[in-house]
């Protein structure tokens, strides 16, 4: 088990990035959460299979129709206690 945080860059904020992002991380099997960032970034922690993690990234770098992601800063993370997927504030 793994943990990394990310960090979207781009139009990614009132186009539904958020759900997007959970849907996709709770279909990978990954805990964690999304949450949109004052500067209009968005901030995603995840824990799961290397694999899983990889094909999350993959997925932030295209985002959901209307976004438009410019950039994905990808960091390890320590582990957290998240049972499930959830968007916070």
């Amino acid at each position: 088990m793994l943990a990394r945080q990310y960090l979207v860059e781009g139009f990614v904020q009132g186009v539904g990035f958020r759900w997007f992002v959970r849907s996709e991380a709770e279909s990978l099997g990954l805990t964690g959460y999304v949450k949109n960032l004052r500067d209009g970034n968005v901030e995603v922690y995840a824990a799961g299979s290397q694999k899983a993690l990889d094909e999350l990234r993959s997925k932030l770098e295209q985002g959901p129709y209307g976004a438009r992601v410019t950039a994905v800063y990808e960091s390890p993370a320590p582990l957290r206690d998240y049972s499930t997927f959830i968007i916070t504030h």
